[in-house]
């Protein structure tokens, strides 16, 4: 049985979306379906989410749905960006996730997800405090409807316990990476300066203990939507999220419709940065909105501020 989790009217052609139900929410949904479990819930969210995946290249849509300890359900999609590599694309795990650190959600108690997550997902929630014990449900497996913990689909893993002390914050956990702004930006006003704020938030609040280059993007829209996004980075390297990806995120929760709808976008990263996401930004801005106006913007640290 599919659960229908949107609320707002759309036009005929136009994506619904909703990717947060508050707890309130989630009783009302459980009385309605008679479940006793918020766990029974999950699975019937997750063919609602895969509707609100973008995949104009593979065409497989993927839906997530998790728990939090708040009792917020969060829901995550896939992402592809037409004109570029899909290795670009956004997991649906990593949307769920995403979500959540917007919320300020601090843990994930349990997934359900439509296929079973990827090497690379099962290695990016690693970043996770005690992700093995995360609960992991795959709706569309033929091997039955119980959820297993992410240890038994990772059962040897690399993860942050391998290259950081154990008192560094991890994903999900409050970051404050200080930093002093280098450009001073006092002249720009409107949505340009509403961009550069975000861009600046998502870097102060970026996970990026092995490089030691937090970063942040956003974008604005024409009807004045700003969505930022913070760097995640893995213990692994290749499958972090950039600030870009987690910008996208943003932009397709607060109603984002056609990426070309994306007028300006900012991106605040450090001064001379081993790790630099300017190239990464320019390459999806012309990909997928080749009208907006990418400004860059550096910091820098002092050395009691270095990772």
């Amino acid at each position: 049985m599919e659960t229908m989790i949107i609320t707002r009217s759309t036009a005929e052609n136009e994506a619904p979306w909703r990717f947060v139900i508050e707890p309130s929410e989630v009783d009302e949904m459980m009385k309605e379906l008679g479940l006793s479990s918020v766990m029974e819930l999950l699975p019937t969210l997750v063919p609602a989410a895969k509707k609100m995946a973008r995949t104009p290249i593979s065409r497989f849509h993927v839906g997530a749905v998790g728990l939090g300890e708040s009792g917020r359900i969060y829901l995550g999609v896939n992402l592809e960006f037409p004109g570029l590599p899909l290795h670009h694309s956004v997991h649906a795990e990593q949307f769920l996730i995403t979500n959540a650190i917007s919320h300020k959600e601090r843990r994930i108690r349990c997934i359900a997800v439509s296929a079973a997550p990827c090497g690379h997902c099962r290695q990016f929630m690693q970043e996770i405090r005690n992700a093995s014990e995360i609960e992991i449900l795959i709706t569309g497996s033929e091997s039955g409807s119980e959820f297993r913990p992410l240890s038994s689909f990772l059962p040897e893993p690399f993860g942050p316990p391998d290259l950081l002390r154990d008192d560094v914050p991890l994903l999900l956990e409050p970051h404050d990476n200080h930093f002093e702004m280098i450009e001073m930006c006092d002249e720009i006003g409107g949505a340009a300066r509403n961009v550069r704020l975000a861009a600046e938030k998502g870097a102060r609040e970026a996970h990026a203990p092995y490089t030691g280059c937090p970063a942040g993007f956003a974008v604005v829209d024409r009807e004045g939507r700003v969505a930022g996004g913070a760097y995640a980075e893995s213990a692994a390297y290749n499958p972090g999220m950039g600030p870009t990806a987690a910008a996208m995120v943003a932009f397709v929760m607060a109603g984002g419709g056609d990426w070309e709808e994306i007028e300006e976008a900012a991106l605040v990263e450090k001064e001379d940065a081993l790790v630099s996401q300017e190239g990464t930004a320019r390459l999806l801005l012309a990909a997928i909105a080749p009208k907006a106006r990418l400004r860059v913007y550096h910091y820098r640290t002092s050395d009691a501020d270095e990772l």
